[in-house]
């Protein structure tokens, strides 16, 4: 393969793929629909012109038979005066009006025939661009879904959904450490000489009310003096009942 071929090879797929980027199919199919609507005026001109020809080869028509009336009169009326002269020129003139009405008859069917064909590929070509202006809705609703689902991608891979998985992963791993880092110091500090000392001297605390309470007992005759032998004394009997006999 020549240099050159490969360096125009290399151009046409450079700029094609630069024109195919720069493509935007609505914009595209929008723009076909107008130029379709903008032939129908030219279109509707056409179909006009031959049927404009048909009218006037119709009016011809109709001028060229009461023509040939008028002139079969003339020569009746002219054999009638004798005036043979006169007959023979308009027989002349209803041979050639005749042959005009022929000739302008057949130009007539062809051109009822050519008006048809118009109107029908007129009335075709409507139909046929609104089908395609249909169609081309559809494939613009298309493009327009193509291009949001085309920004969803885009605005979801703008998250970065694995970076922010990372963090909190992250954070999570954090905030574990420093609960478990406090707990651990709340142990150690209820393990600690302070703490044990503390409850020390609780314990010595409660001891002392306790031997209160019994000094409290004691001065009230409840309970026996401190180092006294005798026994505590009974209880006394209800009321009602008498004392047992010893």
């Amino acid at each position: 393969m020549g240099l050159w071929t490969r360096i125009k090879r290399s151009m046409r797929a450079l700029f094609g793929g630069i024109v195919e980027a720069t493509e935007d199919p609505e914009l595209i199919l929008q723009q076909t629909i107008r130029d379709m609507r903008d032939r129908i005026p030219d279109l509707n001109n056409s179909v006009a012109q031959v049927m404009a020809t048909e009218k006037l080869l119709a009016k011809n028509k109709d001028r060229l038979e009461s023509q040939v009336v008028d002139l079969d009169s003339k020569i009746k009326a002219s054999v009638k005066m004798g005036r043979d002269d006169i007959a023979t020129a308009y027989i002349g003139q209803l041979q050639q009006a005749q042959v005009d009405l022929q000739r302008t008859g057949h130009q007539l069917e062809h051109a009822q025939l050519a008006s048809k064909q118009a109107l029908k590929a007129r009335d075709n070509y409507v139909l046929q661009m609104q089908r395609r202006s249909a169609e081309a809705m559809q494939l613009i609703n298309q493009s327009k879904q193509a291009k949001l689902q085309e920004q969803l991608e885009q605005t979801m891979a703008s998250f970065q959904l694995s970076d922010d998985a990372s963090t909190f992963d992250e954070m999570r791993d954090k905030s574990d450490r420093r609960a478990a880092a406090a707990e651990a110091r709340m142990q150690l500090g209820t393990a600690s000489v302070d703490t044990q000392m503390q409850e020390i001297e609780k314990e010595a605390m409660d001891m002392q009310l306790q031997d209160k309470l019994l000094q409290y007992k004691r001065d009230m005759g409840l309970l026996p003096a401190a180092g006294s032998t005798e026994a505590a004394p009974q209880a006394l009997p209800a009321q009602g009942e008498t004392t047992p006999q010893q």
